[in-house]
């Protein structure tokens, strides 16, 4: 996993066309995003292929790039030269035992960790098969209508001392929150509206960086 930045996440907006994902996922990629993670959980097969083709284009090697949810799409987007550096699975996608058999030991594997079981599952996969977690919500967050109870800054910082793997902030994260979600022991911080809601993604995407920094 060595080379990746892990301190600041682009979560794609699958809420907005997908031309203007990329333009914010060039912008982002331009302004130090360091991860670029495309989730769109209503496409087709064939459109999130595309769009995985068209994104791996944009970036062109700027940030490491992760497509969530579909280790199908990231692995067909491979056999195609793209450049897909790995997947972020959630607790009901397939098992990331499998996933890292099939993508391979450089692949970076994040997955969703929302409560203490499942940062106590991932204590259990043999050592290697996951990179990071990705912990929240941090706060009630519009984009993932669906998500668990909020866990707060506090709540975040008990779930990330609780394991020795990377635990990366998301859900509802603001630029005001990363300092002190540095200092609870986030690996980085991921963001969708923060940055994709923004007026100019780039210099949002500058804002969270001189955050973390």
């Amino acid at each position: 996993m060595s080379g990746h930045d892990l301190s600041l996440h682009l979560v794609t907006d699958h809420r907005m066309p997908f031309a203007e994902v990329a333009d914010v996922v060039d912008a982002a990629a331009s302004a130090g995003a360091g991860v670029v993670q495309f989730r769109d959980k209503t496409a087709s097969g064939r459109d999130l292929f595309d769009r995985v083709l068209a994104l791996a284009d944009v970036i062109s090697g700027r940030a490491t790039f992760v497509v969530d949810d579909r280790v199908d799409v990231a692995l067909a987007a491979r056999a195609m030269g793209a450049r897909v550096d790995g997947v972020h699975l959630g607790q009901s996608d397939l098992p990331v035992v499998a996933a890292r058999r099939l993508l391979g030991p450089e692949a970076l594997i994040g997955w969703t960790a929302h409560t203490p079981a499942h940062v106590a599952a991932a204590a259990e996969l043999p050592a290697g098969t996951v990179d990071y977690l990705g912990v929240g919500v941090i706060r009630a967050t519009a984009t993932k209508p669906d998500h668990p109870q909020p866990l707060g800054i506090g709540g975040f910082a008990g779930l990330a001392a609780s394991t020795p793997l990377p635990c990366i902030a998301i859900g509802g994260v603001e630029v005001d929150d990363v300092a002190a979600l540095r200092r609870a022991g986030a690996a980085g911080v991921a963001v969708v509206s923060a940055v994709s809601g923004a007026d100019d993604p780039a210099a949002a995407t500058r804002a969270l960086r001189e955050a973390w920094a």
